[in-house]
């Protein structure tokens, strides 16, 4: 079905979708550039269902309020989703880090390293200690779990398969195992940021 909208209309639909994204901005704690994404996207959705408007039953304010409600929360859960999935936090370098007001993207250099563009610690000290720390586990391994560790920085487990480390979920199985000796090790901590990166 075809609608023919006024200019009064369109304005109202505009300003709707304009003010049900600062809503939705300011309710997900996104940053300012964010809100123009989020209007779009709002205003997309509703004008893909103009056509179900009847005016019969009501204003197109109306309509499009509860339009882009419902839209606001569809894109309010997928953002929860994601946070959910990435930990609680945002992996976006306009976002700021916990306890900053500036975003991350503006306070690294190239020189951090890849980590620190993940939002983890990028300080010179902690990476020397982890290195040590590394270096002293790694130093307490047998000889064949030291090959097998240092395949694993360069080559994923399916490559490994196929040179002969051993079947898929065998070499699942050592590396679990591997995490209880690194971790009697003294390397607990530091086996659990890297991997959470």
């Amino acid at each position: 079905m075809q609608i023919e909208l006024s200019p009064d209309d369109i304005e109202t639909i505009i300003r709707e979708a304009d003010a049900a994204a600062q809503r939705l901005r300011r309710k997900l704690c996104l940053p300012l550039c964010e809100r123009e994404d989020l209007g779009q996207d709002l205003l997309v959705d509703l004008l893909r269902r103009l056509p179900a408007y009847d005016p019969s039953r009501g204003s197109i304010g109306a309509f499009a309020n509860i339009v882009l409600r419902n839209q606001s929360s569809r894109i309010a859960m997928r953002h929860h989703r994601q946070r959910r999935a990435q930990g609680g936090s945002l992996l976006s370098l306009e976002v700021p880090l916990a306890g900053a007001h500036e975003p991350v993207g503006n306070t690294l250099t190239e020189d951090d390293g890849l980590a620190a563009w993940h939002g983890q610690t990028c300080c010179a000290a902690a990476v020397t200690e982890l290195h040590h720390a590394l270096r002293a586990a790694l130093a307490r391994l047998p000889a064949e779990d030291r090959r097998f560790c240092a395949a694993l920085v360069h080559r994923p487990v399916t490559a490994l398969v196929a040179e002969g480390f051993g079947s898929r979920s065998a070499l699942y199985r050592r590396l679990a195992d591997l995490r209880h000796v690194l971790t009697a090790h003294g390397l607990g901590p530091a086996w659990d940021d890297l991997a959470a990166a």
